[in-house]
């Protein structure tokens, strides 16, 4: 198991962090599909249960500009796509935080927990803290990745962060 230092200063106790790299990418994975396939959920059920016309309805009652249900939509779809594939995992899981933003803005009023009457905060807050640790962490294993520029050799032990893409 690869150890390394936080703290490079003199004086300064050293803290330390365990990371298995042998699992790691396979955490990776597990936290790209499940946050996929809750976007791609989310997605769907704007045409399917609340039809695109009660979804834009729902955007007005909240303060937002109907027709923006439709990108919202496509962005939920493309992104949760792309988390499960693999591909641009970071720019993806980047690209979805403003949507999360978004209803988390919807849910503020109702107090923290889910279960609330029209559902609190909590949900929302930790898939915003889930998407920034994804765009940490990066593809993991089994991703298409990004292109050729995206792939790129790795010992399992590499400590540096790969470039965004």
């Amino acid at each position: 198991m690869a150890t390394f230092p936080l703290h490079h200063s003199e004086g300064l106790a050293r803290a330390k962090t365990q990371i298995d790299f042998r699992y790691a990418p396979y955490a990776a994975l597990g936290l790209r599909l499940a946050l996929g396939l809750v976007f791609i959920a989310h997605a769907l059920l704007k045409p399917l249960v609340y039809t695109f016309s009660g979804t834009v309805a729902f955007f007005v009652q909240h303060g937002f500009p109907g027709w923006t249900a439709y990108p919202v939509f496509v962005a939920e779809l493309i992104g949760g796509l792309a988390l499960i594939a693999g591909v641009y995992t970071r720019w993806a899981a980047l690209g979805l935080i403003p949507i999360a933003v978004g209803a988390l803005t919807v849910h503020w009023e109702n107090g923290w927990t889910f279960t609330a009457t029209n559902g609190g905060w909590e949900y929302v807050a930790f898939l915003i803290a889930a998407l920034l640790v994804q765009s940490a962490l990066g593809d993991g294993a089994y991703a298409l990745r990004g292109g050729a520029a995206g792939r790129r050799k790795s010992s399992g032990n590499d400590n540096s962060l790969p470039p965004m893409t």
